[in-house]
């Protein structure tokens, strides 16, 4: 009967018009030779990016009865490790002719599959190598990857739209020159820092667009977190969420957390909202910043800022975060930041940088975020913060990035350069 339906399934994709997509800015390459791995939060865009590059094989001649691809997460499916198989059984069946080696696999969610790496490789091993594979998860796809699949993957992470692909989505081609352009840009950045870059929501009024994120946020609560990590103490995992998403863009101690639900008469270890704090980060829902230090103990042992994936779902969540500028604009460029695969830290010493950007062994970029300089005790903090970090590393230049400020000029010794958000956003 399983293998029946799993024909279906087969057949009604085969059947069923790929859905009219718009293109995100990571291109996913065809012929690697490697097993394709997407990994990010939940509809980021990730199913979507596969049905892209489903649509481009198509477009190059590959027949649509060579391609394979499973949404693990389909009710029907509900399959145990031993009846992965069955999936090769039943498309083998319907197209006996077909040779293993020209298909291309794509396995959604792959991650709800005890074993799903090992299967992957047999049949990656086997000589098929157009294998993509998505998954919410970075722990297990990473663990499961590092034991079975070792050099045989190339990972790419989803975020939800930049601000360029969110204008895309709109409809809208910035020009950078046009004084009309920049006055419609900024309308749509005060949206984007509002609503969010979830794609599934663009467009939606405000009403609907909250339900829907909302609704997110229950599926990792009881999917992602709850039902994948056999989590008991459900008050408690609400309590510790709502106390990370509240901190978005602060310094955040689980000592602090632990004290307050103690306090409160919650029964818990403080391991364990570690262990709390790992799977949010895991499932993406929370992002960590390290305090910078050049001790690797240090790194990973000090002071922690903690950030989320979404601006949009911080609002839907009722946590007010759009009334500060300067927090919504910080979130914006630590997301920005970690979409260009940046290795990002925050200093602190006698004073505060928000962003330093490592290459390799050297700190090369140091970025002050606030809504504004024009305040003289904001601009002699901003200064203060962003010189001593400069100083620090042997830096020259020095960017803080506004919501509308533009200027450039020398600070003890600094090149500073003051840069509006959307044209930081927009740079290629």
């Amino acid at each position: 009967m399983k293998k029946e339906t799993i024909k279906q399934i087969i057949r009604d994709f085969h059947v069923t018009a790929l859905p009219a997509l718009k293109r995100r800015s990571l291109q996913v390459p065809l012929d690697t030779g490697k097993i394709i791995t997407l990994v990010g939060v939940r509809r980021s865009g990730k199913t979507s990016l596969l049905f892209n590059v489903i649509s481009d094989l198509l477009h190059k001649g590959v027949p649509i009865t060579s391609i394979l691809y499973v949404n693990f997460e389909d009710e029907r499916l509900d399959l145990k490790t031993e009846e992965l198989d069955l999936l090769l059984q039943a498309w083998q069946e319907l197209y006996p002719n077909m040779l293993l080696d020209e298909c291309s696999f794509f396995f959604d969610e792959i991650q709800n599959i005890a074993g799903w790496d090992k299967f992957v490789r047999r049949i990656y091993d086997r000589g098929t190598k157009n294998i993509f594979i998505t998954g919410s998860n970075a722990r297990f796809l990473s663990s499961d990857i590092a034991t079975s699949l070792r050099g045989r993957t190339i990972s790419y992470e989803v975020f939800p739209l930049s601000f360029s692909e969110y204008l895309t989505f709109k409809g809208v081609t910035p020009d950078l020159n046009s004084t009309h352009s920049i006055a419609l840009i900024n309308h749509h950045l005060e949206n984007y820092l509002t609503h969010g870059g979830f794609p599934e929501v663009i467009g939606y009024d405000d009403a609907l667009r909250n339900r829907v994120l909302q609704e997110y946020f229950n599926v990792m609560i009881y999917r992602d977190l709850i039902e994948r990590y056999e989590i008991k103490n459900l008050p408690a995992l609400k309590f510790f969420l709502k106390r990370i998403i509240s901190s978005a863009t602060k310094q955040f101690s689980v000592n602090n957390i632990y004290n307050e639900l103690k306090s409160s008469g919650f029964k818990i270890s403080k391991n364990l909202l570690y262990d709390y704090l790992e799977a949010a980060v895991n499932i993406y829902l929370a992002q960590i910043l390290r305090k910078y230090s050049s001790s690797l103990v240090d790194r990973e042992l000090g002071e922690r800022k903690v950030y989320v994936i979404d601006t949009g779902l911080l609002n839907a969540l009722d946590f007010k975060f759009s009334d500060d500028t300067g927090k919504a604009l910080e979130q914006a460029v630590f997301l920005e930041l970690k979409r260009r695969e940046k290795e990002i830290y925050f200093f602190k010493d006698k004073s505060e940088c928000d962003f330093i950007v490592k290459t390799g062994f050297d700190v090369t970029e140091a970025i002050q975020v606030s809504a504004t300089i024009s305040d003289a005790k904001t601009r002699h903090r901003e200064l203060r913060g962003l010189t001593e970090c400069c100083n620090r590393f042997g830096l020259r230049s020095g960017l803080i990035i506004t919501l509308n400020g533009a200027e450039e000029f020398e600070h003890h010794g600094i090149a500073i350069t003051v840069m509006p958000l959307y044209r930081w956003l927009l740079q290629k």
